[in-house]
């Protein structure tokens, strides 16, 4: 039997975030295994914590990690990463870093922050370098918005903003849009598709060069933190294949968008994302993106609470 957790991450309340499932040691489980048990929790994503290869170890990782979904074996996700780092830390693990934790997994070392102010109950991860980036072509776009029920008219941009899943970025003018989409389930392949919109409480202005830019009054000197207690922005994740669904929150798919947002102009540094609002689910997703010009590594942190629900010990 191995130690087993079940973690909500990306919301401070109990089940209001998105669930993943995560077992603690699966050193020695074979492949078939691990994507047995995970079809079988039947999650949107199921991880097993494993040593760290030498070679990553030797580069300072503190774990290895790897991520199922219930039909295939992702090179990375956004909420298992910060459920896992979350289970680890809970189980006794201590980085090499007091700073941080590395983490292994398929698309190399993905760094986790302790984040949150002087109650440090968040965790950040440093969002991965895009796999593929640039404008969706016209074809693409057009079965996009087929499967969406929306007109090509009602996105504002629309960018591939892919880090393992496969993400496309859509987005529409406002948090209300993006609420708003009905998907065609029947129309629905094996790809995803992520929205992104602004909620009305910022003001917006087109912008000749990026098309669209979120004009609001913050402090760019400071991180996404409690005291914001608005979203700027609204996301949503659908994902296809067998059984399409909508996942409740996705950090994987608001890092990238974070890195086109505010690569683009179209968002500042810090913000705040709703996600899971359609679900009845109450995530939040903590943006904190650093200043090149100051000096800073170019980083984008995508952050959010974790909170541990179900505990005990499974037979692989």
């Amino acid at each position: 039997m191995r130690d087993f957790v079940q973690v909500d991450v990306f919301s401070g309340t109990p089940y209001g975030g998105n669930p993943v499932a995560v077992v603690i040691d699966a050193d020695g489980v074979d492949d078939e295994a691990l994507a047995r048990f995970a079809n079988w929790t039947n999650l949107s994503e199921t991880t097993f914590l494993l040593p760290p290869t030498p070679e990553a170890r030797a580069a300072g990782a503190d774990y290895r990690v790897r991520i199922f979904t219930p039909d295939r074996e992702l090179p990375f996700a956004g909420h298992p990463t910060l459920g896992s780092a979350h289970a680890w830390l809970e189980a006794g693990g201590v980085p090499h870093n007091a700073a941080e934790v590395v983490q292994q997994c398929e698309v190399g070392l993905v760094r986790v922050r302790r984040d949150g102010g002087e109650s440090g109950d968040r965790l950040a991860f440093a969002a991965p370098p895009l796999r593929r980036g640039g404008p969706i072509s016209e074809g693409d776009l057009e079965e996009m918005v087929r499967i969406l029920g929306i007109n090509p008219a009602d996105v504002v941009a629309a960018e591939w903003v892919d880090n393992g899943p496969g993400w496309p970025g859509l987005l529409l003018a406002s948090a209300a849009a993006v609420l708003a989409v009905e998907p065609n389930a029947a129309l629905f392949g094996a790809g995803v598709i992520g929205l992104i919109g602004p909620h009305a409480t910022f003001s917006q202005t087109v912008a000749p060069a990026t098309g669209y830019a979120a004009v609001v009054s913050v402090d760019e000197s400071a991180g996404a933190s409690d005291a914001d207690t608005e979203p700027m922005f609204e996301v949503r994740a659908f994902i296809g294949g067998a059984s399409p669904y909508e996942d409740p929150v996705t950090g994987s798919l608001n890092a990238s968008l974070a890195q086109w947002m505010i690569g683009s102009g179209r968002a500042p540094r810090h913000y705040i994302v709703a996600q899971g609002t359609r679900l009845g689910r109450a995530g939040r997703v903590f943006i904190d993106a650093s200043d090149p010009a100051a000096g800073a590594p170019d980083d984008v942190w995508v952050g959010g609470r974790s909170t541990t629900c179900i505990r005990g010990t499974v037979l692989l």
